[in-house]
Parts: structure tokens; sequence; C-alpha cells
């Protein structure tokens, strides 16, 4: 059934759900009824600057009848858990990334939501922004050649304090890259990777890691995720996403689009960020829960980048080429 005017709860009130409330405001017609945070000073902080209430549980925002959509913004161990109790409850769900600590949780998200007719969105902002959907149609209608090499590439510095939120860059950035790679190419067949902890001082995980790889269509592809620096070069990778052709080539950059102030944990606000982020909940909340479109991205693809991290981290651990 549509829904004309959808309400929403956030369950997580942290940085994220900033971004997430103005793209809730900008959307005709939904609003955001409430929120629930671990922390209820924090919770209440959030309500006030987005005009909404505060619940006592995540229980009590998943059973209000008001809520049409819960908004899964907490850390990645609790998204099955609170994934499950919204869609127990009778609500579509979206799951910010890292969708799932496994395959297992993510396929069981998926197997629920069916069983209940739910719509569940994993939270693979990038792929909304419009040059990344105008280079998938042209690399579906051939317009780029045979392709032979794509890059995902991310180099934004994060101090220790701000990185220990996170269960390092594989877990927690390679994910984006992943989900980007899948939509844009496909997937890889094989790969290698490797990481290292180059600048933190007491935090035992990677700030840095790459991973090379084979797609299907014989195509090699590399990523780069760092918080061990920024890059200041002329063209800096920041945020840089390339797909080449004997055809042609595309371009995605964060540097497009700069405002030289603090943005979230950045030093500068990356718009593109934002503004995918924008395009996410909108097409959720219209696309999907009004209009009835199939997300453009589902938890079958949240299900394949999952097995792309766990192979990187088998890859890592016993310094192998492993088979997908």
């Amino acid at each position: 059934m549509p829904i004309d005017s959808p309400g929403v709860a956030f369950i997580g009130a942290g940085d994220i759900a900033v971004l997430h409330a103005a793209a809730v405001k900008k959307v005709p017609g939904a609003r955001l009824v409430g929120l629930w945070n671990r922390s209820q000073d924090r919770a209440k902080q959030r309500a006030a600057e987005f005009g909404c209430k505060v619940y006592a549980t995540p229980a009590e925002a998943c059973a209000d009848p008001a809520v049409d959509a819960v908004f899964i913004l907490t850390n990645l161990e609790t998204h099955f858990e609170y994934t499950k109790l919204a869609l127990e409850n009778g609500k579509h769900v979206l799951v910010e990334k890292p969708v799932g600590v496994s395959v297992a949780e993510i396929e069981e998200m998926d197997r629920l939501a069916k069983t209940k007719g739910l719509v569940v969105v994993p939270g693979h902002n990038y792929i909304y922004e419009q040059s990344m959907q105008r280079t998938r149609d042209l690399v579906r209608n051939g317009d780029l050649g045979k392709i032979v090499s794509a890059y995902v590439m991310y180099n934004i510095h994060h101090p220790e304090e701000v990185a220990k939120r996170y269960p390092g860059v594989v877990r927690q950035i390679l994910t984006h890259h992943s989900y980007i790679l899948l939509y844009l190419v496909g997937k890889p067949v094989e790969l290698c990777a490797m990481k290292a902890t180059l600048h933190y001082q007491e935090y035992p995980e990677e700030d840095i890691a790459m991973v090379q790889m084979r797609l299907e269509n014989g195509a090699l592809a590399h990523f780069c995720a760092s918080f061990a620096a920024d890059d200041h070069a002329a063209d800096p990778w920041t945020v840089m996403v390339k797909v080449i052709g004997t055809a042609g080539s595309t371009r995605y950059s964060y540097r497009d689009h700069v405002e030289i102030k603090p943005g979230l944990v950045h030093s500068q606000t990356y718009t593109a960020y934002q503004g995918s982020v924008m395009n996410e909940v909108r097409h959720f909340l219209v696309d999907c829960l009004r209009l009835g479109a199939e997300p453009l991205s589902t938890l079958a693809d949240a299900a394949t980048a999952q097995r792309m991290i766990e192979a990187a981290e088998a890859s890592i651990r016993d310094k192998s080429v492993v088979k997908l």
C-alpha cells in the first residue's frame, strides 16, 4: 500500500542522524516523529534540534503507530537487532552501512523483510549520486566500450579519537567501495588485500587498506581506503571513482563541491556526501514507499558487498588471493 505521508523514527542520534534529519525534512509529506539514542542526553539534544519526540526504548519507537519507517543509525554491531525489531513491528527500514556483521545477518534481514512484505534499503548512499547513475547507464549501454579498469579511492584523515568509533577502514569504508563497484561494473571473481596501521598510538585497527581485484569480464579494479592522511595534491583523491573503458571513461570526485567548514568528522564539508544522503532518503520514502519502486541497492547487494569484505579480511590474514 502506498505511503503518501511517511512517519519516520530514528534509532540512533549520532552525527549521521543530522544528515538524515535534514533529508527527511526535504521530502514533501514526510515527518520525523521521534528518535531513540543510547545516551538520553544526546537524544534530548537531537530531538530539540530536529523538532521531534524522544522514545524511552527502541521497542517504543518501533511500536509507534505513527511511524511507517525506521532508520537504523547505530553502530554496526546493533544493526541486526534493531532491523529485526523494526521488521517484526511491521515497519519499513533504512539501515546504515555496514549493514551487518556477517553475511548470515544480512541474509536473515532479507528473509524476514520478504516474509513480512516490507522494504529494507541498505545505506548505500554513494550510488544515489546522479553521476554514479549516469556511469552505470554508460557501462550497461556499452558506451564506454569494454571496461578495462575501475578505481575507488578514499583518503580522508581521521584522528584517533574519531577512528575509535569504527571497526577499522576495511569494515567501515571498504563497504562503500564494494557496493559502488557492484553497482557500476559488477562482481569481482578474485581479490587480494593488504592493510597497515601508520599513525594511531593506541587504537589497534588499521588506518589504511588496499585491495586488488579481477572482475567477471577480466577487467581489474583497485580500492584504497585511508584514515591515515588527506591527499593535498592538485587533483586530490579525497573520494574518487573512475571507470575506464576502451571507448570512454568517467570520473566522480568529492572535490567538485567543497565548503571550507567542518563537516561531521571531516575537516571540510564535502557536499556530495550530504547530497547523496538526501537522494537516498528521498528514494526510500518517495520512490519505494510511495511509488512502489525497487531500491537501487538491495540486501542481496549488501550481502555480496559483505562477502567482498570478508574475502579481503581472509586475504590479509592468510596473505593470499581469495576466490569469490
